[in-house]
């Protein structure tokens, strides 16, 4: 568990972390570097899930060797199907990070909802829906391994 209290918010504690493949972990298919050492530091205190269409085919490739759990969405209702993925873990108790338009209502219902703007940009509705956004998914993953940075972003 990731665990920090945020004067003005209150606490935070996380037991998963949920992401998107395409345009949040990858870009084009391709995990960006340095995401794969993050997520194997990570997955000793959070359970790591990965969600996505998989639109280029490579996510098992992308994540093998990353303790994680993969599930590739069918064609449709994506946002609602990684809403009830967030929720029947407890949303209170997940920190959902993605970029499209499908991510949004996840980052919402999260307890932390984390957007990134990679190479192919961001829906506007997933950056309002979100806590923070960060320009890398690096800064993304950074933030939970180094969980005093979001007090300075999410503090009143």
């Amino acid at each position: 568990m990731i665990s920090v209290d945020i004067p003005g918010w209150g606490p935070i504690r996380v037991e998963h972390i949920v992401l998107d493949y395409n345009g949040t972990l990858a870009v084009d298919g391709i995990l960006v570097p340095g995401v794969a050492q993050r997520l194997q530091r990570l997955s000793t205190d959070l359970e790591v899930h990965v969600l996505t269409a998989d639109t280029f085919g490579k996510v098992r490739e992308g994540m093998r060797g990353i303790p994680s759990r993969v599930s590739i969405l069918p064609p449709g209702s994506q946002d609602q199907g990684k809403l009830e993925y967030v929720k029947a873990l407890g949303a209170e108790r997940v920190c959902a990070v993605g970029n499209g338009r499908n991510d949004r209502l996840m980052l919402e219902a999260a307890a932390l909802g984390l957007a990134v703007i990679l190479g192919e940009g961001a829906s506007f509705a997933t950056l309002a829906a979100a806590d923070a956004v960060c320009l890398s998914i690096v800064d993304a993953l950074d933030l939970l391994i180094h969980p005093l940075r979001l007090t300075a972003t999410l503090r009143s």
